[in-house]
């Protein structure tokens, strides 16, 4: 369709051309000779519709929707001036449609940095499931569905809870660590010679 109407832009260019050396009473003669030709086509068609193909449809949408109403209804046309503009419309909407469509069909990727988060969330408490690692990302404040949760696992090859909940000793101290070495007691005198033991 886009190369007939290419075509027919570049026909109607030359057509153009040639009118431009013409009078305007060459114009006007060549005028009433296309109306009284369409008037013949009418009246052998009869009742019948003219069919018109999507580019001619383009072509003369193009052309003509830029004439007010009233002035449309003046030229004489195969179609109705309505037709015309109802062309017009589809033209546009169909050209909105295509550039409002997302260049990568179906969701959006989930950002890296959740599925980061969703990882840590999982390695670092083997015995949540991913409705619970669901139900903490909300506390922090990420908004994504269980199931974006559960496909992050299922994609990185995570094991569902049960089957990675049983962890060893030194997979505890592993994964707390950061805690674990945060924490110390203290020893302290005080004034008055009583000794004290601080938890910091």
């Amino acid at each position: 369709m886009l190369l007939r109407l290419a075509c027919l832009g570049v026909t109607n260019a030359f057509a153009l051309l040639r009118l431009l050396p013409m009078s305007d009473r060459d114009k006007d003669a060549e005028i009433l000779a296309l109306r009284h030709q369409i008037t013949v086509l009418e009246r052998q068609l009869g009742g019948a519709r003219v069919r018109f193909t999507p580019g001619d449809r383009a072509f003369l949408a193009a052309l003509l929707h830029r004439l007010p109403l009233p002035a449309l209804r003046r030229v004489r046309l195969l179609m109705r001036p309505d037709t015309v503009l109802r062309w017009h419309r589809d033209l546009a909407r169909r050209r909105h449609a295509a550039l409002s469509r997302p260049k990568r069909p179906g969701r959006p990727r989930t950002e890296r940095s959740i599925r980061i988060l969703v990882l840590r969330l999982a390695s670092e408490n083997p015995s949540w499931g991913y409705r619970r690692l669901h139900g903490e990302l909300l506390v922090l404040g990420v908004k994504v569905a269980a199931s974006t949760v559960w496909k992050i696992l299922k994609d990185a090859g995570v094991d569902p809870a049960p089957g990675r909940s049983s962890s060893t000793r030194a997979d505890f101290l592993r994964s707390q660590a950061d805690a674990l070495l945060a924490c110390d007691f203290l020893e302290t005198v005080t004034l008055s010679g009583t000794r004290m033991y601080v938890l910091a």
